[in-house]
This record gives C-alpha cells, structure tokens and sequence, in this order.
C-alpha cells in the first residue's frame, strides 16, 4: 500500500516497525546471491504514544527515534525511504472472488465488496488490493483496508523525523512475506502464528495469504499471568517466560496451569483457521506446518504443547537465519524474534507494492 508515487526502482528503503513500546528499524540489500543487513535497530518509546493505533504523541515517538539514529542503530541506514508496518489488528485484510471483470473495473468492486464486511465507513479508510489470481472463473484479489487516521499519523511521523514513506504493509502481510522469501519449507501450506506484545496474529499461508485472524492476547498477557500466579514483578517475571516457559522446571505445573486457558484458546483459533482453509479449498494440498514468529514465540515448551494439541509439528522461525549480519553484531537470541516484522519489510521490492488504484 502506497501513499503516493514515492518508490523509485533504483532506491533503496529501510523497514520501521512501530510496536506497543518500542520501535524496530532494518535494511537489507539483494546481493543477487544472499540478502544481507546494512544496519538495524530498536528503541523504546511510551506506550502512551500510541492509542488506538494511531500516534497521538507523534514528539515523544519522534524524539525516540531519532535517538535511536544517534547512538543505537548497529551498522548503518543509509537511505530516507521507510516501508511502515501497520498493526494487524487495526486492519481490514480479506481474500476477494470476483467476477471476471476488466482490470480498470477492479478497484471499484473491491470497495463494494468491502463495504460488505468493514464496520467502518468506506471514506475513513485508505483500501488497496493487490491480484492473487485471475482465470475463467473469476479474479481473487487480496484487500487491506487501513483507517486513515492511523495512516496519516506515521505520515506524521515521517515528516517529523524527516523520511519518506513510501510503501504501508501490514505486520501479517510483511511475517507472510518473510516466511515466502526465507523459509525453506515455503512450499508446505502453513499456519503463522505472529506473537505481538498485545495480540497474537494467525495466518493460514499457502503460497500467499489466504486469510488471517487476530487474537487480543500477547506475549506480556503471558508475562502478567505469570507475574501474577507467582507473585513475582512483570520484569522477573518476564525472565522466567523466556527462561523456563511452560517448559520442564520447579515450577512448571504452576505456570502451566495458569497459561492453559490462554494457550488452549490459542490452538482452538489455530484449529478452526485449518478448518475454514481445508473445507474452503477442498482441492488443495493440505495444511502441514505451523511457524511461530514474533516475541513470544521463544516461549519453552511451547512449541511442543501446541504440536501435542494440534498434531501437527510446530516450529520456531528465526527471522535472520538466511541473512548475512557480516560483521555486524547479531542481536541476541532473544530479541531475534522481535525482527520478524521489519525483516520482512526489509524485503519490499518495486515490483510487489500494491497498486496506486
């Protein structure tokens, strides 16, 4: 998604993924034989900042960032030309059949048919497409609608921190993107299952992205939990999440039972999406995978728990396994999962920004 005609095939951009309480930036080059990272970097910012997905503190937020360009980024960025992420759950994301109709035809019938399904009014919104396929039996488009107030603020935002923004994804769409370009097992129909601090993303992939669901629980729903069940602070709390998890220790029982319900939610959604993907594309290869990503993904035991429910096999992603860091300074094994998002928009190229329509 475009806010204007600011993408020239012979720039370069850099990913900024703007989080709950902290902000991710990335770029990477195509060197025609691996990709590699020119610089990266995280900062915090007041979670204040940010309310309903929109920046309202765009000072604060501003002020982090270019702290961040100051003193923090490892290696370097070196050109002005952002891709935003937007948060999945303040988007509209939808899988389209229409008609077979002429190309200039497009646009219009994807706002009728969003009209249908957005409980928002279509002139608050910024709606883009992009073609999956299209045969004698219709066109398959891919819709992302985006209130236009939560665009405008990262516009904002650039204008603040001096930047140009020139591509919007969404933080499933730039996962998706990462697990197509990345990930070895690409071909296998999957399920990604994106751990945000605040909720967690899930996508049924099978060559694109097919549809996807959010649930209103993150990694710190399960760092509270903890917190709580242990009488211990949110930041050793924290410690425990990424040390033991729900894996085998002296407390696993306790933090297991108290994560259950959370958990058990979780691979109900997980189930239900397979099932709308298997009854919907009875043709199609079955779903063989399911890829966790994100901050919570790291969770001990996890994976297994969810393998053991699902019966299917469960696997971590690593963001940066098929990047060449060079000699930059590698971030450590847990924060690694907090670059899912602005790796894949790291990823952008010219030819795969939706259209201007």
């Amino acid at each position: 998604m475009k806010p204007g005609n600011y993408f020239y095939k012979d720039q370069p951009l850099f990913g900024m993924d703007i989080g709950f309480s902290s902000v991710k930036v990335m770029q990477t080059v195509d060197t025609g034989k691996e990709r590699q990272v020119v610089g990266y970097g995280v900062a915090p910012f007041p979670s204040t900042a940010i309310k309903d997905g929109v920046i309202e503190d765009v000072q604060s937020l501003a002020e982090a960032v270019k702290k961040m360009f100051d003193q923090s980024i490892i290696g370097e960025i070196t050109t002005r030309n952002v891709a935003f992420s937007i948060p999945a759950t303040r988007t509209f994301t939808r899988t389209l059949n229409l008609p077979t109709i002429k190309p200039d035809e497009i646009p219009d019938a994807v706002v009728l048919e969003a009209e249908q399904y957005i409980p928002m009014p279509i002139n608050e919104l910024y709606i883009d497409h992009v073609v999956l396929s299209n045969t004698e039996k219709g066109i398959e488009v891919l819709a992302v609608a985006v209130p236009k107030k939560i665009v405008d603020s990262y516009i904002h935002l650039a204008n603040v921190i001096g930047v140009t923004p020139v591509a919007f994804d969404t933080s499933i769409l730039a996962a998706a993107r990462l697990f197509k370009k990345q990930d070895d097992h690409n071909d296998i129909p999957a399920v990604l299952v994106d751990f945000g601090s605040m909720s967690t993303d899930i996508t049924v992939h099978d060559k694109t992205v097919i549809v996807t669901s959010t649930l209103p629980k993150g990694g710190d729903m399960f760092t509270e939990t903890i917190s709580k069940t242990l009488k211990v602070s949110f930041q050793e709390a924290h410690v425990i999440k990424t040390k033991y998890g729900i894996s085998k220790s002296k407390k696993q029982q306790e933090i297991l039972n108290a994560l259950k319900p959370a958990i058990d939610q979780l691979a109900k959604e997980i189930q239900r999406m397979i099932r709308y993907h298997e009854e919907r594309n009875e043709s199609k290869e079955k779903i063989g995978q399911i890829v966790a990503m994100g901050g919570g993904a790291n969770m001990p035991g996890l994976s297994d728990y969810l393998t053991d429910s699902i019966r299917l096999p469960v696997r971590t992603c690593e963001p940066l396994r098929n990047f060449n860091l060079q000699k930059l300074r590698p971030p450590s094994t847990v924060e690694k999962s907090m670059y899912v998002t602005v790796a894949g928009l790291s990823l952008i190229q010219p030819g795969e920004l939706f259209s201007n329509d």
